[in-house]
């Protein structure tokens, strides 16, 4: 099932204050809450930005992916297991997660595509192509 990429029409995270930024180191921003981020790796090609988190144990139907002003948000919630269990070591995090990736340059949200194989969720955004605009001279 393809993950719909929507766009967020209520202004950007500092408007509506969901997102409360911590700090903002290069391309991946931090936010202040109970909310855990995921290992999360941006790239570039020829024709568009790639975003890849490593979250096993999903199914592509968890993930929420908006794009709000320049940043690309991916969120949602990786259930921990209803039986009680005396941990000696605990690393793998469960609950609510966000990642939250600034975006360079303008993409085509109508070509995003994303997909969760193999412990990844990976999505794909087209760069917009510049227009040629003709003037003319009257």
């Amino acid at each position: 099932m393809p993950i719909k990429i929507r766009k967020d029409k209520k202004g950007s995270e500092s408007d509506t204050g969901r997102y409360p930024v911590k700090q903002s180191v290069g391309w991946q921003m931090h936010v202040r809450s109970k909310v855990w981020s995921p290992p999360t790796d941006m790239y570039e090609t020829d024709d568009a930005y790639i975003v890849r988190l490593e979250i096993a144990g999903m199914n592509e139907a968890d993930f929420t992916v908006s794009v709000e002003g320049n940043f690309l948000i991916i969120s949602g919630n990786r259930p921990d297991v209803q039986e009680r269990r005396a941990y000696h070591q605990m690393e793998i995090r469960c609950g609510k997660f966000t990642s939250a990736v600034s975006l360079p340059n303008p993409v085509d949200l109508e070509n995003a595509s994303a997909e969760y194989e193999d412990g990844f969720f990976v999505v794909c955004l087209p760069k917009l192509k510049p227009r040629n605009v003709e003037i003319q001279e009257e």
